[in-house]
C-alpha cells in the first residue's frame, strides 16, 4: 500500500483484520450474502444509510442483528405499519402522575443500528420523521433536542412485490439513502446450506418447557470488534486516495444520467458524493488505500439506480432503469478505454 504524506496513517493491517473477523462472524450465521455484508459495512463506515429491497425470508433482519452483535452495537428493530406514529419511533413525553411532571421516554431510534422493517408500509408523516432524523442526526421531543448515538445507521427494508397498503417513498426521500441494495434468492447450494444449518439448531430448554432454536439464538454474544475498531475503520476510509481521474469518471456518469433521452430524472450531486464515499470504503474493505474504476462499476447500481426515473415513453417501450444504467456504464467504459489507448 502507498504511504500517505498528508497525515499519519492508521494501522490499516489491523483494520483489515477487524473487517475479516466481522465478515467471518456474520458468515457463521448468514449464508452466501457476502455482497450484502460488504454494502452494510460500507454504509456503517461512511455514516450513510441503506435501503434493502427484497422479498421476506432472505435474512435481512438476521443480517442486521448479527452485524450489530459482531461490533458491539446497540440494535433496535421497528416494524412499520399503517397505524405507526412518529412518537413510536422518536419517543415522547410521558406524564408522571405521582409528581405531575413530564419526563422523556426515548424511542427505538436511539440505537446504533436501527432496522426499519417495511418502511413503505408507514404513512408519509412517519417516513418523514424518520428521514429527518437520519439527515440531521438529532431528534426533538417536546421542547428538548437530543443527539442520536454515534455511530448511527438506519437499515430500511421494503418488499418490492407486494404493494397493497404501502406508501411509495418519493424521490426526495429515496435520495436520503446512500445505498439501495436489491437482494436476490440464494443459489441452490447456499440455500441447501441454510437448510442444513437449520436442521442442526435443536431445542432450547426454558424452565419446565422448551422451544425450537432459531438462527437468532445462534448469534454469539461475544463481539469480534469494539466501537473503537469501528472508529479506526471510519478514519481509515477518509485516508483512501481518490484521483482526479476517478472524480472525472464520477462527474461523467452523473452528467450522462441527466442527458440520456430515456431518463426523466437524473442523479443529483448527492449521488456523486455517495458514490465517492462508498468507493473509498469498498477500496479499504478490499485492502487498498486507493480507489479504482472497478469500485465505481461495482457500486453504481446501489448508489445511482434509486435516484433515477425513466420517461413515460421509455417505460412504454419496455425499458428498465437498470438496463439504461448498464448502457451508460458500458458507454463510459468504452470512452475511457479509448482515451487510455490514445
Amino acid at each position: 500500500m502507498s504511504k500517505s504524506t498528508s497525515h499519519p496513517r492508521h494501522d490499516v493491517a489491523a483494520t483489515i483484520r477487524f473487517l475479516d473477523a466481522v465478515r467471518q462472524r456474520v458468515a457463521t450465521i448468514v449464508v452466501g450474502q457476502d455482497v450484502v455484508v460488504e454494502r452494510l459495512l460500507i454504509a456503517l463506515f461512511t455514516g450513510g444509510h441503506i435501503l434493502l429491497q427484497g422479498v421476506p425470508g432472505i435474512a435481512k433482519t438476521l443480517l442486521a442483528a448479527t452485524l450489530s452483535k459482531a461490533i458491539e452495537l446497540h440494535f433496535a428493530r421497528v416494524q412499520f405499519t399503517i397505524d405507526l406514529l412518529p412518537s413510536d419511533i422518536l419517543g415522547s413525553e410521558v406524564l408522571d402522575q405521582r409528581t405531575n411532571t413530564f419526563h422523556v421516554l426515548k424511542g427505538p431510534i436511539f440505537a446504533n443500528l436501527l432496522l426499519a422493517d417495511e418502511i413503505n408500509r408507514a404513512a408519509p408523516k412517519v417516513q418523514g420523521a424518520l428521514l429527518e432524523a437520519m439527515q440531521e442526526r438529532k431528534v426533538t421531543i417536546g421542547k428538548e433536542s437530543f443527539r442520536l448515538p454515534a455511530p448511527f445507521l438506519v437499515i430500511a427494508t421494503q418488499n418490492p412485490i407486494e404493494q397493497a397498503g404501502t406508501f411509495e417513498l418519493p424521490e426526495a426521500q429515496l435520495d436520503r439513502f446512500m445505498l439501495c441494495h436489491r437482494l436476490q434468492y440464494l443459489p441452490k447450494q447456499d440455500e441447501k446450506e441454510v437448510l442444513r444449518r437449520n436442521l442442526a439448531l435443536g431445542v432450547r430448554r426454558e424452565e419446565k418447557g422448551a422451544i425450537a432454536r432459531t438462527e437468532f439464538d445462534a448469534i454469539a454474544d461475544q463481539p469480534v470488534g469494539t466501537q473503537e475498531d469501528l472508529i479506526c475503520a471510519m478514519e481509515a476510509v477518509h485516508e483512501v486516495h481518490v484521483s482526479d481521474t476517478f472524480l472525472d469518471h464520477v462527474v461523467e456518469i452523473l452528467d450522462r444520467t441527466r442527458k440520456h433521452p430515456a431518463i426523466a430524472l437524473g442523479c443529483s450531486p448527492r449521488a456523486g458524493i455517495a458514490l465517492l464515499k462508498a468507493s473509498r470504503a469498498r477500496a479499504l474493505i478490499h485492502g487498498r488505500d486507493y480507489v479504482v474504476p472497478d469500485d465505481l462499476y461495482a457500486l453504481a447500481e446501489d448508489c445511482l439506480l434509486h435516484r433515477m426515473r425513466l420517461t413515460y415513453e421509455a417505460l412504454a417501450d419496455g425499458r428498465t432503469t437498470s438496463g439504461v444504467l448498464e448502457e451508460l456504464l458500458s458507454e463510459l467504459g468504452a470512452v475511457h478505454a479509448t482515451t487510455a489507448k490514445a
